[in-house]
C-alpha cells in the first residue's frame, strides 16, 4: 500500500527543517518546537492540515514585525538551499508550502511586502494557493501585479501568474468573481501562450480548461484565435479543450478535425461479463468500421454511467484513442475498465451502463451489474 502523503512530514523532514530554523532563529529550541507540533491530534491530521498546523506553530517563533518575519522566512529558505534540501526531503515544493501559507495567514494586510515575498518564495515552493486571498481582497490591483509576473525572467514566477488565478484550482479556494467573468485574467494568459517553459504553458492550458467549465464560449473563442499560431499554442488549446471535448462539444470537434461520422459504424459491441465484482474489471470489445473511401480522423471514447446512491447515474468519459483510420478498414478493439476501490470514487451496487462514443456522439451502449 502506498505511503500516505501526510507522512511526507517525516522525521527526516523535521531534521532538515529544524536545522534551518536553528540557523536563523535566535535561541531556537528544537525539542520544544517538535513538542508543539507532534500533539495527540497529529496522527489524525491529513497533509494540508499538517501543513497549516506547522505554519501556525512556526508563526510563534517568528518576530511579530511582519516585514521582518518575511526576512526570516527568506533566510530559512536560503539555509534550506545551502543544505541541499532537494536531496534530503521528498517533494520539497509540496511540503514547504507551509512557508507561503504563513504569508497567506499573516500578510493579507501588507500588500507590498507580501507580493514581493511571493515573487521570491515561489521559485522554492509554489505560492499558487497562498496568493488567492490577495486576489479576492485586492482584485484588479493583485491581477495587475500578476500581469507583471507574467513577464518575469524566472519561469516559476511566470507560472504563478497563471496558476494562482485559476478559477477552479484543485485544493485551492474558488475565485468566484473569475468563475463568473474570466476576462480580467485573459491578458495574463495571452502573455504566456508562447512561453519558453512547458511548465508555464501547461498552467495556461489548465487555466483555460477551468474557464471552459463555467464560460465555455470564452475558451472556444480563444481556441479559434490561438489555433495554428505556433506549435506551443496548438498544444495549449488542445489540452485546454479536454473537458469540452469529453462533453462532446461539436464546435470544438470540428475545429480539431473530428468530423461527421456518417461513414463510421460500430459492430459486434460486447460487454464480456454482465456481472462485475468490486475489485475486478469490466471487459468489452467491438469493431470500428470506416466505410469511407478516405481515411478518417476519429476520437474514440467510452463512458461509464456509474450508479449513484439516489438511483440515478453519473457519467464519466474515458478516451481510447485519437487516430486516423484507413479507408474501408475494420479495426478490432478490446478494453478493460477497472473497478478497484479508489479514494476518489464511491461505488454503489446495482445496474450500470457503458456507452461507446465517436467524435463526441454516443453510438452504442450496454448494461452490466456491479456487485460487492
Amino acid at each position: 500500500m502506498a505511503e500516505p502523503f501526510k507522512n511526507l512530514y517525516s522525521k527526516q523532514f523535521f531534521d532538515v527543517f529544524t536545522e534551518a530554523l536553528d540557523d536563523v532563529l535566535d535561541d531556537f529550541n528544537k525539542e520544544q518546537f517538535l513538542n508543539k507540533i507532534i500533539t495527540s491530534e497529529w496522527d489524525d491530521l491529513e497533509l494540508k492540515q499538517r501543513m497549516y498546523h506547522i505554519s501556525e506553530v512556526l508563526a510563534t517563533y517568528l518576530t511579530r514585525d511582519y516585514p521582518k518575519s518575511v526576512d526570516q522566512l527568506l533566510q530559512i529558505i536560503a539555509s534550506l538551499k545551502t543544505n541541499k534540501v532537494e536531496a534530503k526531503v521528498k517533494y520539497p515544493d509540496l511540503v514547504f508550502m507551509l512557508i507561503p501559507n504563513y504569508i497567506e495567514n499573516y500578510g493579507l494586510h501588507d500588500f507590498t511586502t507580501s507580493v514581493e515575498a511571493f515573487q521570491k518564495i515561489t521559485p522554492f515552493t509554489t505560492c499558487e494557493f497562498a496568493v488567492r486571498p490577495f486576489i479576492i481582497k485586492y482584485g484588479d490591483k493583485m491581477l495587475m501585479e500578476m500581469l507583471r509576473w507574467a513577464k518575469h525572467e524566472n519561469h516559476h514566477v511566470r507560472r504563478l501568474a497563471s496558476e494562482g488565478c485559476r478559477s477552479r484550482l484543485p485544493w485551492g479556494m474558488a475565485l468566484r468573481d473569475l468563475k463568473r467573468d474570466p476576462n480580467p485574467i485573459l491578458s495574463i494568459l495571452e502573455n504566456l501562450k508562447n512561453d519558453s517553459s512547458e511548465y508555464v504553458r501547461k498552467s495556461v492550458a489548465n487555466n483555460l480548461n477551468d474557464i471552459s467549465k463555467d464560460n465555455p464560449q470564452v475558451t472556444i473563442d480563444i481556441v479559434k484565435k490561438w489555433k495554428g499560431q505556433t506549435k506551443e499554442t496548438d498544444w495549449i488549446v488542445k489540452h485546454a479543450s479536454r473537458t469540452l471535448l469529453k462533453a462532446g462539444n461539436q464546435e470544438l470537434m470540428q475545429l480539431f478535425g473530428f468530423g461527421a461520422i456518417d461513414d463510421i459504424e460500430i459492430r459486434n459491441f460486447q460487454v464480456l461479463r454482465h456481472e462485475v465484482r468490486v475489485g475486478d474489471a469490466l471487459g468489452f470489445s467491438f469493431e470500428i468500421h470506416n466505410q469511407s473511401t478516405k481515411s478518417e480522423l476519429i476520437r474514440l471514447e467510452y463512458a461509464i454511467y456509474y450508479l449513484k446512491k439516489n438511483g440515478t447515474h453519473t457519467k464519466k468519459v474515458f478516451k481510447i484513442s485519437e487516430k486516423e483510420y484507413a479507408p474501408n478498414s475494420i479495426t478490432n478493439i478490446t478494453r478493460r475498465q477497472s473497478f478497484k476501490i479508489v479514494s476518489t470514487r464511491k461505488y454503489h451496487m446495482g445496474d450500470h451502463l457503458i456507452s461507446l462514443i465517436i467524435n463526441g456522439v454516443e453510438v452504442d451502449e450496454g448494461a452490466f451489474e456491479l456487485k460487492a
